[in-house]
């Protein structure tokens, strides 16, 4: 069993700091989300993954930033591709978080909604293999530990609304604009 605490990387995308915490023995993202002006420094992350995988989060928490010396971060190379305009860098990054079955079918499912195009809670549900579990297929984005690797902020309401997200409604607005869904000056002041 490992034992190395995990690593924190912080990137800026769309306008605020994104923690990303991954495992440094296999780079797989195990916690990630926005930094907002009531949490500035992202701590309800690190409860939320204390609350989803207590285990993990007894290892402990570094931030690379700290590390000594030069340190190859592919997490986040990948996140300031992202940020940079590479809508798809983020794509193949390996994310770790406890599942159920149906939890699991939700996130894949949600891995496979391309940047640019946004999808309701109806047909994430019909995604995921389930089309009548549209509860349960918002619980399964509710339940999200990894923000925008497990890209929740891609489900919208059937409405047309955009619907809540964890981290406020103006960073989804942000993010369905930097992919592509959404047309920036729509949404203008």
């Amino acid at each position: 069993m490992t034992t190395s605490p995990l690593t924190r990387t912080v990137v800026d995308i769309v306008g605020a700091p994104f923690h990303a915490i991954w495992s440094p023995e296999d780079g797989a993202i195990r916690a990630a989300g926005f930094a907002t002006e009531l949490d500035p420094e992202a701590e309800s992350l690190t409860a939320r993954l204390r609350s989803i995988d207590a285990g993990a989060a007894e290892r402990g928490i570094t931030d690379a930033a700290a590390a000594p010396g030069p340190v190859a971060d592919p997490i986040a190379d990948a996140l300031r591709a992202y940020a940079d305009g590479d809508v798809t860098a983020i794509d193949g990054l390996v994310v770790r978080q406890p599942e159920t079955p149906f939890r699991g079918d939700v996130w894949r499912a949600l891995r496979e909604v391309p940047a640019g195009r946004a999808v309701t809670y109806t047909e994430l549900a019909g995604l995921a293999g389930r089309p009548s579990a549209v509860r349960a297929a918002a619980s399964g984005c509710a339940n999200n530990l990894v923000a925008l690797v497990v890209p929740c902020h891609r489900i919208v309401r059937s409405d047309g609304g955009l619907g809540g997200y964890l981290f406020g409604v103006d960073i989804k607005t942000r993010l369905l604009q930097h992919e592509g869904a959404l047309q920036r000056e729509l949404f203008s002041d």
